[in-house]
């Protein structure tokens, strides 16, 4: 799905309606991590593994053990890490860096992307064999702009999830008429942002384009 679909939302949905909804569910964005600290923060290390690895510690791989491992911007993972991570997708485990014990984790395994994954295996940037591996349920989240009927049940859910929405501004029928007549390009996170900024300001700008002074009226 593109940019701020709600793709970690619906990651967390699906953790939480299933037998591991007491467990961890823990995001990662595989973008953030810097190349050479992603093998440690995956799969561990024992101490003095390498220069500044003063003590054990625990990698993604097994703080989520029987939890959900929710993989955020696949397209910029790195074919190093697709060949260990494609083992332990395939049940063979890992092994820490610095020690030569294998760990099989239970995992669920959620990966979302805003781009096509079947154009990165064409150029190289996937390979074939981790992609037909973790591509086994795919969802595709169409953009709101594509489903502006959910709108009003999302402006819902972000009021009964976060208390401070629910001490300003209120909600009028001219404020989701707005709402629903704009086509998004941010998205579910642009939807959350502009409900912020009503319920503080009693106003709505899209794209620094005022639609009305006076929707709150």
């Amino acid at each position: 799905g593109e940019t701020g679909t709600g793709k970690e939302l619906v990651s967390k949905a699906i953790h939480e309606a299933s037998d591991r909804k007491e467990q961890i569910f823990f995001p990662v964005n595989l973008g953030a991590i810097p190349e050479n600290l992603i093998e440690s923060e995956f799969f561990g290390h024992k101490k003095g593994a390498f220069t500044g690895a003063d003590s054990d510690q625990r990698g993604l791989l097994q703080l989520t053990d029987k939890g959900t491992l929710f993989l955020d911007e696949l397209a910029d993972i790195g074919l190093n890490l697709q060949v260990k991570l494609l083992r332990v997708l395939e049940g063979s485990g890992f092994t820490p860096v610095g020690t030569t014990e294998v760990i099989k984790p239970n995992i669920r395994f959620i990966a979302a992307s805003n781009q096509e994954l079947s154009h990165l295996v064409k150029t190289g940037q996937i390979r074939e064999d981790f992609y037909y591996r973790i591509h086994v349920l795919p969802i595709r989240l169409p953009p709101l702009r594509e489903r502006k009927e959910d709108i009003p049940l999302m402006v819902e859910h972000f009021l009964k999830s976060n208390s401070q929405l629910q001490k300003g501004n209120p909600i009028t029928s001219r404020f989701l008429e707005a709402l629903q007549g704009y086509d998004w390009p941010g998205n579910v996170r642009e939807l959350q942002n502009t409900m912020h900024r009503y319920i503080s300001l009693g106003d709505v700008n899209f794209l620094g384009e005022r639609i009305s002074s006076k929707i709150s009226e």
